[in-house]
């Protein structure tokens, strides 16, 4: 059973390999990135917006308000994190349907990125990745929901300086994170990427790629909690050092979304020939 398991595991790693050779992986997440810096505020601030429907105004201003003591505060995430509540508890109006509009690039970005390894030829790609990403939104509000929750339960055990209740937390903190990015992956690989997958390998896939962005989240916490002069390479201008290293981190973040689509692919690939992958 271990030597078939290897196998496999060898199998689906070559097939990954493969589809990786001849792309610049590096430069697509960088085109991918460019997309989500349009998305990543716009989709927050809605989706606070959206929550207050939810849970109502001043629930989530405290959850928010829980969720900033919990961050480090050397670089000024706290601050960002309360205008980010602020503004989000405050949209209304015209300013909830402007924000679909940078909100929906990444649903583009997402599906020219992904068409980069695939055989599929795609017509309408911009309006169709635009298209498709926004009914995911729905859930946008129970996902964050959930996330602010967390929050308050991880800051409630952390805060008690003991190993184990802080080791609780991280676990709580990862598990909401993972559930959080699970819908929307699950929808991203499913419906707005071009090619469709058997559904086992898609929860497979989209499971692992949530885990493995919650992971990686969770160590941009740890980053924020460094004593790191950002602006120091940058003439001591900190607000350049802080794009950037956000910039460098949501591009981490990209590259970890493709390299789980092609995972997902090759196990597509794997389930649909019924038989091992072979390595070469």
């Amino acid at each position: 059973m271990p030597a078939r398991t290897h196998e496999e595991a060898r199998g689906l790693a070559t097939s990954v390999r493969n589809r990786l050779r001849g792309r610049d992986t590096a430069l697509i997440a960088s085109g991918l990135t460019f997309y989500a810096g349009f998305a990543v505020v716009p989709v927050l601030v809605l989706s606070l917006w959206s929550s207050t429907l939810v849970a109502g105004d001043a629930a989530v201003r405290r959850l928010g308000a829980d969720l900033a003591a919990l961050l480090p505060d050397d670089l000024g995430a706290r601050a960002v994190v309360t205008r980010l509540v602020a503004a989000g508890v405050g949209l209304s109006g015209w300013h909830v349907l402007l924000t679909l509009v940078p909100i929906s690039l990444y649903g583009e970005g997402l599906r020219r990125a992904l068409l980069r390894y695939s055989p599929e030829h795609d017509r309408f790609t911009a309006w169709r990745g635009r298209l498709l990403a926004l009914p995911v939104l729905v859930a946008a509000p129970f996902l964050l929901l959930l996330v602010l929750h967390a929050g308050r339960t991880v800051a409630s055990l952390t805060g008690e300086g003991r190993p184990w209740p802080w080791l609780g937390g991280v676990v709580v903190g990862f598990y909401a994170l993972l559930a959080a990015f699970l819908v929307p992956l699950v929808w991203g690989f499913g419906v707005v990427a071009a090619g469709r997958l058997r559904r086992s390998a898609l929860l497979v896939g989209a499971f692992m790629t949530a885990a493995s962005l919650a992971g990686f989240l969770q160590g941009f916490t740890l980053f924020l909690a460094l004593p790191l002069q950002l602006g120091a390479p940058f003439g001591g201008l900190t607000v350049v050092g802080g794009v950037l290293a956000v910039a460098f981190w949501l591009w981490l973040l990209q590259f970890v979304v493709i390299a789980g689509w092609l995972f997902t692919e090759a196990l597509d690939d794997r389930l649909r020939r019924g038989r091992p992958v072979p390595p070469s």
